[in-house]
């Protein structure tokens, strides 16, 4: 398994100028992309939307052809949204990378287990039979940092399924640490650097 910061830290190593759509652990600000981002202009964080960053990520990839366009999503929130693989292959982008945690729980509300997280479901066959023209994954540290570039340089729809460390999240939320700016601030500020470009 591979530690959930860990896993961000090597996506954000290779992002040059992506837009990353992270959402659920993956955006956590304790351990998750504002934790480790070094381009926090082009960061599109997805919170209260549960299942829709691949959505969010497919809309700025076909607006955005000419730059690559990383979703960092969850089991439990691509779970919520299947169709969105589906739709994501039909208009097939070249420039979208899906990457998807994979920690078996929805470990934001306390770490309740996700339907199909005992072996049942194939996430890798899914995309493939969804239609993804490029399919990984990876369960180690090691791995994922060696095949990254690999990862990076086929062609989209790609498809990166990542086994991680359950990070599990049992802070109230009226407790929880809060993100150093707004949903809305965050669209603004990715808006005006994509329109400066």
């Amino acid at each position: 398994m591979i530690n959930n910061t860990d896993a961000v830290r090597v996506i954000d190593s290779k992002r040059d100028d992506a837009v990353i759509i992270p959402t659920m652990n993956a955006g956590n600000v304790r351990f998750g992309l504002p934790t480790v981002t070094s381009n926090q202009n082009l960061d599109l964080p997805i919170s209260g939307a549960m299942g829709k960053a691949s959505n969010v990520g497919l809309g700025v990839a076909l607006a955005q052809p000419g730059r690559k366009v990383f979703v960092l999503d969850g089991d439990g929130s691509l779970l919520m949204n299947l169709g969105a693989m589906v739709t994501a292959s039909t208009k097939q982008p070249k420039n979208f990378y899906h990457f998807l945690f994979n920690n078996g729980v929805y470990a934001v509300t306390g770490g309740q287990p996700i339907p199909g997280s005992e072996g049942v479901t194939d996430w890798t066959e899914l995309a493939k039979g969804a239609g993804y023209a490029a399919v990984f994954s990876f369960d180690n540290l090691e791995d994922l940092s060696t095949g990254i570039d690999e990862v990076l340089a086929a062609e989209g729809p790609v498809f990166v399924h990542l086994t991680v460390e359950p990070e599990i999240e049992n802070t109230p939320v009226q407790f929880r640490q809060r993100a150093s700016r707004t949903a809305q601030q965050a669209y603004a500020e990715v808006t005006a650097a994509l329109a400066s470009d």
